[in-house]
């Protein structure tokens, strides 16, 4: 009896931290990383660093020096495995700074990481190069993408002037939408596949910032309609996504090209160092606000079946594709979004698409929609975007014409937050008297008392 009491007194709280830890690594994965996968990991790292080297193919051979110094000993000769410079832990995974020896590239350790992944037993392992001979390793203990949480740390870093947190990356790092690398983007998607979602977080991303926001959305402006209050200028069909356009283009766009040619002087009236050719080059008390134009289904603007609206469209072409060659200078940014952009759209649509940097492409119905956003990126990007399964909405592929590609997914964001952040932000839409006519929410003056002089226009906000 007492051999059984003591086997349950044993028995019981092993049990339990056993069933505890099974709950927290599928619940809670952060918690479970944090207390039992890291110490675990670590120690496998550095007990058998030099065997998992060697075996996945990541030793070289010694200096000759040594070779020699082994040879006149007993020493016996070992590869050299990369040297270990730094370990930094998070609560997502761990990073690895390595110092690569002769011989050894960073394909080869890219080339390797499934095999380190099976060997340490943990959710991946990503390969990135600081600079030549260096390489970092970032280890990711689960499935990040699984329940996107962006670090708060990691956002507040990232965010900036037109710098937008919108997603968390396969590795644990924080996807930053960046208009001033990446001027123009376009966002592929089919139906229920987390386009919506992305818009919405650029949104509330940019709402909170000093930026003009317009929308062209063609449904009725039923996607645009919640953040109307923010909005500097809503077009909801065709037609008034022309008049549109064609303000943006020949007004707004044209003005801010006279204002920094006025500032340069002609000829140079302002010294060297201070010669720009965009906005952010001016002074800030001359500076206008940047303005950015999203295009929800782009396609929309695309189809004609009369020949008023074949008129219609190639003038709607025309200025989209003059607004991404040139607005970039004028502090002005485009972002297309559709579920297909390709070439049966008829003319200037290819021409549109090589002027769109940054391309997202979530869940596609078809292997050509994906090319559409990806093929002329990376072949690798396009076979990962026709692999994302229709359960996992906001789940997408990244790339630019780097070449370079990476797994993302954005978190979930109710529409009345987003709703919310941009009523709170109305106060924050620039004053563009060109766009007073398209915004969906009129400005809200204050009535002025019977005695006041009136003006024959309203007088310039101080």
């Amino acid at each position: 009896m007492n051999q059984i009491l003591a086997l349950l007194e044993t028995a019981t709280p092993l049990a339990a931290v056993g069933g505890g830890a099974v709950y927290a690594r599928e619940r809670h994965p952060r918690l479970y990383w944090s207390t039992v996968g890291l110490p675990l990991t670590v120690a496998r790292i550095r007990h058998d660093w030099a065997e998992t080297m060697e075996a996945c193919g990541l030793s070289a051979e010694p200096p000759m020096w040594k070779v020699f110094a082994a040879r006149q000993g007993p020493g016996t000769i070992k590869p050299m495995p990369p040297t270990l410079r730094g370990v930094s832990a998070s609560t997502m995974g761990l990073r690895l700074r390595l110092r690569l020896p002769r011989g050894l590239a960073t394909e080869d350790m890219a080339n390797a990481a499934e095999g380190l992944r099976h060997a340490w037993q943990v959710h991946a392992v990503h390969v990135s190069e600081v600079r030549p001979g260096i390489i970092e390793l970032r280890i990711t203990g689960f499935d990040v993408l699984r329940r996107v949480v962006l670090p708060s740390r990691a956002t507040s870093k990232s965010a900036g002037v037109m710098r937008v947190p919108v997603a968390l990356g396969a590795d644990g790092r924080v996807v930053v939408r960046d208009y001033r690398a990446a001027p123009h983007g376009l966002t592929l998607g089919a139906n229920q596949s987390g386009k919506s979602m992305y818009a919405r977080n650029l949104f509330h991303g940019l709402a909170t910032q000093d930026v003009a926001l317009v929308g062209i959305d063609c449904k009725q402006g039923v996607e645009h309609a919640p953040m109307g209050p923010r909005l500097s200028g809503l077009a909801v069909d065709p037609d008034s996504a022309l008049d549109l356009l064609r303000v943006l283009v020949n007004e707004v766009m044209t003005e801010r090209f006279d204002l920094i040619r006025s500032y340069l002087g002609i000829p140079g009236r302002v010294p060297g160092s201070d010669i720009t050719v965009d906005i952010w080059g001016l002074p800030e008390k001359i500076r206008p606000v940047p303005l950015v134009l999203v295009i929800d289904e782009v396609a929309e603007l695309f189809l004609a079946s009369t020949a008023a609206e074949k008129a219609r469209c190639a003038e709607t072409i025309t200025l989209l594709i003059r607004f991404a060659q040139m607005a970039r200078a004028a502090g002005m940014y485009l972002e297309v979004m559709g579920q297909r952009f390709g070439s049966e759209l008829g003319k200037g649509a290819t021409l549109l698409r090589s002027q769109l940097t940054n391309r997202v492409v979530h869940r596609v119905n078809d292997v050509e929609s994906a090319k559409m956003g990806l093929g002329d990126v990376s072949e690798q990007g396009v076979f990962a975007a026709t692999r994302i399964a229709p359960d996992l909405p906001g789940m997408a592929i990244v790339g630019d014409t780097s070449g370079a590609w990476q797994r993302i997914r954005t978190p979930y964001r109710k529409l009345s937050d987003t709703a919310a952040v941009c009523a709170a932000t109305a106060h924050l839409v620039p004053d563009l008297p060109a766009l007073d006519a398209f915004r969906p929410v009129p400005a809200v003056r204050p009535a002025a008392p019977e005695d006041a002089p009136v003006y024959v226009t309203d007088p310039a906000p101080a």
